[in-house]
């Protein structure tokens, strides 16, 4: 599957990939930061941008809402389209790192 596409934003990768399992902009945060080992950490305004703009695309739904503590929060799942668009970066992604290889020699 080839993305003609213009390249996703780190932020917006690690949102659809904290996605894989519907979740709530919080959970969106710390997944994102685990899965970077730190090095991501989304401001709220960066995560509800790129939220909305995903939202925008079609590339994620809200899906309800979870109760907890706090009160409740909007949960969000990808979209199938969503999904696409992620696979068609990780295959860029890869293309890049093996040419990086091929050409570095590791």
């Amino acid at each position: 599957m080839k993305n003609t596409s213009a390249a996703l934003t780190e932020a917006i990768y690690y949102v659809l990939l904290a996605l894989q399992e519907p979740m709530h902009g919080y959970g969106i945060m710390q997944k994102t930061s685990t899965m970077s080992n730190g090095r991501l950490i989304l401001s709220a305004g960066t995560l509800y941008g790129a939220i909305s703009n995903l939202l925008d695309k079609g590339w994620i739904l809200p899906c309800g809402e979870s109760s907890d503590t706090d009160g409740r929060r909007k949960m969000y799942q990808i979209t199938d389209k969503g999904q696409e668009i992620l696979l068609a970066e990780l295959e860029r992604l890869e293309e890049l790192v093996e040419n990086g290889k091929t050409i570095i020699k590791r």
